[in-house]
């Protein structure tokens, strides 16, 4: 798979990119429009116009005037002074992720950088040599700034790299590959750490997989209503009709096709409706996809923004500073993906209490055998919810904050990458609470009888047991959990049930 820079990037070629499953092209009419940028910079520092971060300081000392003389090395010393995150290491593909954004940003050509630092970022990516980028110290103003800053390190040959799982220094990497490093000049210093490349990157990761992991949650959600016989009323496309929103209806039809078939919906006819949990899923799961629709929705737009500053229309020789670096929009977007997400874990939750408390569900305590000696799989619900809470205080927003920066000349920033970050994190912790319910619902499953199964919940459950055995007696849960999580996360499960009923929505 081939990638074009300066063109129009999709959520699925950021996947690609971050995956290692696509390489990265600069094209010609990209390197066109970096060279008009370009000879309009040349054009400013020849005529020594004050332009903000061209021939100025930034931030607070926009109004100090830089010589003539000085432009290039104002660009070094701005990404020196910028490398200044703190924490673990973002994760690869994150870095990958941001990495082609910001090539990609660059290549759409306001941002006045020549054609050979976009050829470096292209080649880093396509070489697998990946920057250190601390995940810590964006407050996701002037874009992100501590971390895009030490990702332009690598660029020029300082700070460390990973290359092949192994940590090395920028500047032997580069020229083991037979790359030289840049010597930045006008512009492109500050055109390298403006941007909401860190923010936007893990976003686009983060809605990918909420995607996928909505369609899981029905998926097992209706593995849970077949374990505790509901009913299907709640489900009837007549119902969901008369409230349209399309992430209910799509919850909705995703659980009649995966129950298609089963003898073990609607046959306690006594049973006049289920608990909320259950009957209410379309409208639960339904809002939460609805929101990582809308998150989608902004992170395409970002991902093929010019959020840099200043911006160039080489056209019109015209310059303009202004804030398309602000992470508002992403930081939004994400906080609401977080809260949204949230509140599908504790639905699952709840739904994993049901099936364990013989209260509720008419099956054996625990999903035991024999309950007192052993406690079967009581322990899983703990889990399950420790990380639904632990995402509620997750679910807090991040850009409801704003610390001001530089001496009050950013009065407001947007904290949009830790609501990246966090969002990130809500999803991992979901996708182990979902697979803990895929692990509950598959055992009360054992109780009720494979062969009452409907289609989709029939192939959920053999894909699991391919791992994780039935729980005849007491042993350690955590590989069963992590077995099951890798089933949920990696997008098997929902593989294995739609090729017996058909792509879920």
């Amino acid at each position: 798979m081939l990638v074009r820079l300066g063109g129009t990037l999709t959520i699925g070629d950021v996947v690609a990119v971050a995956e290692g499953r696509a390489q990265v092209e600069v094209p010609e009419g990209a390197r066109e429009s970096l060279a008009k940028a370009r000879a309009q910079v040349d054009r400013i520092v020849a005529a020594g116009l004050p332009v903000y971060a061209i021939t100025t300081g930034v931030g607070k000392l926009a109004s100090v005037p830089v010589s003539r003389e000085d432009a290039d090395r104002l660009q070094l010393n701005i990404v020196r002074s910028h490398a200044a995150g703190v924490g673990s290491p973002a994760p690869t593909g994150v870095v990958r992720a941001m990495m082609l954004l910001r090539a990609h940003g660059l290549a759409l050509g306001h941002s006045g950088v020549r054609p050979e630092v976009v050829d470096l970022l292209a080649a880093l990516l396509n070489r697998g040599i990946h920057p250190i980028v601390p995940e810590q110290g964006s407050v996701g103003a002037s874009g992100d700034l501590a971390p895009l800053a030490h990702l332009a390190l690598a660029l020029i040959g300082e700070g460390d790299v990973m290359v092949g799982g192994e940590r090395r220094a920028a500047s032997a990497s580069l020229e083991q590959n037979g790359l030289r490093p840049l010597c930045l000049r006008a512009k492109e210093g500050v055109a390298l750490v403006n941007g909401t490349q860190f923010m936007t990157g893990w976003g686009a990761l983060t809605v990918h997989r909420a995607f996928r992991l909505c369609a899981a949650a029905d998926a097992v959600g209706a593995m849970t209503l077949e374990a505790l016989r509901g009913g299907s009323a709640a489900f009837h496309t007549r119902l969901h009709q008369l409230r349209p929103h399309p992430g209910q209806q799509a919850s909705a039809e995703n659980v009649r096709r995966v129950i298609a078939g089963s003898a073990l919906v609607d046959s306690v006819p006594t049973r006049v409706q289920d608990a909320y949990s259950l009957r209410c899923l379309p409208q639960v799961h339904g809002a939460v996809r609805d929101a990582v629709t809308y998150a989608s929705g902004v992170v395409g737009v970002e991902l093929n923004a010019v959020t840099d500053n200043p911006l160039l229309f080489p056209d019109e020789d015209l310059v303009l500073s202004g804030g398309n670096f602000h992470g508002q929009p992403v930081a939004v977007a994400m906080d609401f993906l977080a809260a949204a997400l949230a509140g599908l874990g504790t639905m699952c939750e709840r739904r994993v209490e049901r099936l364990l408390n013989p209260a509720l569900s008419g099956l054996p305590a625990f999903l035991s055998t024999d309950g007192g000696l052993r406690s079967g799989l009581m322990l899983a619900q703990y889990t399950a919810a420790a990380l639904a809470s632990e995402n509620k205080v997750l679910a807090h927003p991040a850009s409801a904050d704003s610390i001001p920066t530089s001496a009050n000349q950013e009065d407001h920033v947007s904290m949009g990458a830790a609501a990246a970050r966090k969002a990130a994190t809500v999803v991992a912790h979901l996708e182990q609470v979902v697979a803990i319910e895929l692990l509950c619902a598959a055992q009360a499953l054992e109780f009720r009888g494979s062969a009452e199964m409907g289609l989709g919940t029939a192939a959920g459950h053999a894909l699991l047991r391919e791992t994780v055995p039935a729980l005849d007696d007491d042993r350690v849960l955590a590989p069963d959990i992590e077995a099951a999580t890798v089933l949920v996360r990696s997008g098997r499960l929902l593989e294995a049930v739609e090729r017996a009923v058909g792509v879920l929505r």
